[in-house]
């Protein structure tokens, strides 16, 4: 008698399946990361440690062959990192989006600009959907990531997705979890910042919960994603809102004649209901200085008016433009003009010790001072050319002696590499929009601060 064998493959198709939830339990389930960037490469290495095979998808060809040499291009994840990640066939990056087709979860992180008239620009979540609604199948999640208006899971990520003929919360599972990446911070990170989730249906939240639990210590389950996108834009928007007042603050506060950040120390000292924020050249990166354009345009749709949310914007938007003002004044105090003068730039990415230049206030004070006259150079440690104006600028090496060179050298990231002590010592004049030199005794009026 003929004994008849079963191949692997046929011995599996007999075996019940395993679900979603269990897969993530286990960690057999096969993720993706669509868009690799500051916020994508963290989360994929941050579930590949969690032991999940992790396939990222990015269409920049040029981060593919860097991640393929094992080389980051993201400051919050190291080259070691990166590497363990890629231990054991954990992680692997390409730009072909028919990987989808094998995997578990998709997770969307890509970019959410605005546009030049301040609109929501959403190109990129639904160019990224509609290659995801490709290939999706039943039993699988898929959670948007990118900051965005309130709706935008339910009201374009999941039409799109269900034009695949499959029904959410019955095929396939839909959520969205906002990102709360903050560049450069040591102290916060994906694994001890709480993680937020909303589900389009009830099953799709705790889905979506039981994922983040693998990578997070703690995380929420909010009712619904218009909650959870409202959650990140409120989160942003609260920080534009007190920048802007303590922008405004220092303004008035020069023209009285006081420090404005002896004012923010005395009230710091208050043990309840205050919360400290210091002024600045203006706001920059990603999140702070686009949310509030989201979530306005939303509120237009209920015919609301965001007044105090867009004042907020447009006095963060004018402060590159007082720096200019400021760099005015001093030049004027020693008999010298904007027009003709060369002045240092000091640090152009949006915030200390990072190189992300993301909606950096150092472009428009650039501009704004060459658009003046002035011919402009700048240092950053973290970044070697710039583009401005359409013209490249390269960082340009300083010392004691070649800070002489400019008539005026501004500060407008205070990175922590700087000697500060050194920098006033051999300038004739410094702008300080970070009270960098706030330790610095300045008995030759040389040193103009907010």
């Amino acid at each position: 008698m003929k004994v008849q064998t079963q191949t692997a493959t046929e011995i599996a198709k007999k075996q019940p399946r395993m679900s979603l939830s269990e897969k993530i339990k286990t960690e057999s389930a096969q993720v993706g990361v669509v868009g690799l960037g500051y916020v994508g490469l963290p989360l994929a290495v941050a579930l590949a440690k969690a032991q999940f095979s992790v396939k990222g998808i990015d269409l920049d060809l040029e981060r593919i062959k860097q991640l393929a040499s094992k080389k980051s291009y993201i400051g919050d994840v190291s080259d070691k990192e990166l590497a363990e990640a890629f231990k054991r066939d954990r992680f692997k990056a390409c730009s072909d989006f028919s990987i989808v087709d094998a995997l578990d979860v998709v997770i969307i992180c890509v970019p959410t600009p605005i546009t030049e008239s301040k609109t929501p620009d959403l190109s990129f979540v639904r160019n990224a959907t509609k290659q995801i609604g490709k290939y999706l199948h039943k039993g699988q999640l898929v959670v948007l990531e990118s900051t965005t208006y309130p709706g935008t899971t339910e009201e374009v990520v999941l039409p799109l997705l269900e034009a695949s003929n499959l029904k959410v919360g019955r095929d396939f599972f839909l959520a969205y979890s906002p990102e709360r990446v903050d560049p450069g911070n040591k102290e916060f990170q994906i694994e001890n910042t709480p993680k937020i989730v909303g589900g389009v249906t009830e099953e799709c939240g705790k889905i979506a919960r039981l994922l983040y639990e693998s990578i997070a210590n703690e995380v929420i389950q909010v009712s619904s994603p218009k909650v959870a996108e409202t959650t990140k834009l409120f989160e942003n928007v609260f920080r534009n809102v007190n920048i802007a007042l303590v922008n405004e603050l220092s303004i008035l506060c020069r023209r009285m004649g006081i420090s404005v950040w002896e004012v923010i120390d005395a009230a710091s000292s208050k043990p309840f209901g205050f919360t400290r924020f210091n002024p600045g050249p203006g706001v920059g990166g990603h999140c702070i200085p686009v949310d509030p354009y989201y979530l306005a345009s939303k509120a237009k749709e209920y015919d609301f008016h965001t007044r105090f949310i867009e004042l907020s914007g447009e006095v963060n938007e004018n402060m590159p433009y007082h720096v200019v003002e400021l760099v005015g004044d001093a030049l004027n105090s020693k008999g010298k003009a904007l027009r003709g003068s060369k002045i240092l730039i000091l640090g152009v990415t949006y915030k200390k010790d990072i190189d992300d230049v993301r909606e950096s206030p150092a472009f428009r004070i650039i501009k704004s001072l060459q658009d003046k006259g002035a011919s402009v150079y700048y240092n950053d440690p973290f970044v070697s050319c710039l583009k401005v104006n359409g013209k490249e600028l390269q960082s340009c090496p300083f010392n004691a002696s070649s800070l002489e060179l400019w008539d005026c050298a501004v500060i407008v990231s205070d990175h922590s590499t700087y000697d500060y002590a050194q920098i006033v010592a051999s300038s004739e004049l410094v702008v300080d929009t970070r009270n960098a030199t706030k330790d610095i005794e300045d008995d030759q009026g040389k040193i103009f601060r907010f």
